[in-house]
């Protein structure tokens, strides 16, 4: 196959579980990508699938109205499908060992439109003077990581990071969407990316993720890893949490230590004009994400929308059973470097982050090439 040495080509056979799953459940996050991509194409990663190979699988992916919701009514019919479509080829990692997944989730977290007594940690919109940087207009000797910068009469330079900003770099510029009572949820929906608020005034909000300040991510678990306090393998966001119950006056002495700050937009919910509330946001593919079968990749490799097959037996986190599943390609984020690297969105609320979590384990990735791709049929 004229693709990256990066695959290896398998047959479905050599998938383990693969016959178990429930493929309808990944038609049915496929199919909405192959709805999006009608008004924009992805972008083809650089592992070489190309998304222009994805027409014939997109095509009868939308044959059926949307009003019909899927034009399949059982597994076997969407295994089938992605079996005509596909050629599975398992993805090595960089180091050449095992890949690795971890989880994300939607916070759900009580909120106020108004600073009170209470709620005084602000969730901010995105600056005005925060612009995108790129080779055009990088200064000589800027950091060549930084895709963002603050613009100045003097021209761009790097941006307010954390602890500026919470010190308060941008007051008085009413970037306030909305406030919450607690320093470390705002941290971890900072780090998810995305979160529903249950607003006093009695609405529900979506906050998804706008910008940042450009500066490098680095993580709570693995600075509190660094000085001692957890042991590596003891990390997980339940164990975060509580050390930072156990340590309120060390808070910021962690959290301002990973540079990077989000901003944040507002994105309407609304039931009664057909948002599902059982589906994530709508997250960097432009779809909203399915829990259990949507994930994020390092989006500079990989094509969105791209099936993923994941087998990660060690987690047992989701359903009390192996990890063996057909996942899609919605998402993407820093923290997600490299070819074998995943992390699976769990769904929305408490439930989920307590999935979310504890995930941190080894996973084989197989990514499912568009027979055009290949040039033979099995």
């Amino acid at each position: 196959m004229s693709l990256s040495q990066a695959f290896s080509e398998k047959t479905f056979d050599e998938l383990p579980g693969w016959a178990e799953d429930d493929h309808l459940q990944a038609f049915a996050a496929f199919r909405r990508s192959a709805f999006h991509v009608l008004t924009r194409p992805y972008r083809s990663g650089a592992l070489g699938i190309d998304f222009g190979a994805f027409a014939q699988a997109y095509a009868e992916a939308r044959a059926v109205s949307p009003a019909n919701r899927l034009p399949f009514s059982d597994r076997k019919q969407a295994k089938n499908f992605f079996e005509r479509h596909f050629v599975p080829a398992h993805i090595r990692a960089e180091d050449g060992g095992a890949g690795l997944v971890t989880g994300f989730y939607e916070p759900v977290v009580e909120a106020s439109p108004v600073r009170t007594g209470r709620f005084v940690v602000p969730l901010l919109s995105r600056p005005a003077d925060l612009i995108d940087i790129d080779d055009a207009n990088r200064p000589s000797g800027m950091d060549p990581y930084l895709a963002f910068g603050r613009d100045t009469p003097d021209g761009p330079v790097e941006y307010f990071d954390r602890g500026e900003v919470e010190r308060g770099a941008l007051n008085g510029k009413a970037l306030e969407i909305a406030w919450l009572a607690d320093k470390v949820d705002a941290f971890f929906i900072h780090v998810q990316g995305s979160a529903r608020l249950m607003m006093t005034d009695g609405r529900l909000c979506r906050v998804t993720y706008a910008a940042k300040s450009g500066q490098r991510f680095t993580g709570a678990g693995k600075i509190l890893a660094e000085l001692g306090e957890i042991p590596l393998e003891k990390v997980t966001m339940q164990s975060i949490r509580a050390w930072f119950r156990a340590h309120p006056d060390r808070v910021d002495q962690i959290l301002w230590q990973n540079r990077s700050y989000i901003f944040f937009r507002e994105a309407p919910f609304d039931e009664a004009a057909g948002d599902d509330p059982d589906l994530g946001p709508i997250a960097a593919a432009k779809v909203p994400l399915t829990p259990g079968r949507s994930v994020a990749v390092d989006r500079l490799l990989h094509t969105f929308g791209t099936p993923f097959y994941i087998d990660a037996p060690s987690l047992t986190a989701f359903d009390a059973k192996p990890f063996r599943r057909l996942m899609i390609a919605q998402d993407t984020g820093s923290a997600i470097t490299g070819p074998a690297r995943g992390d699976l969105f769990a769904g929305s609320g408490d439930a989920a982050g307590e999935i979310a979590g504890v995930v941190r384990n080894a996973a084989d990735f197989y990514a499912l090439i568009p027979r055009p791709l290949v040039g033979s049929a099995r």
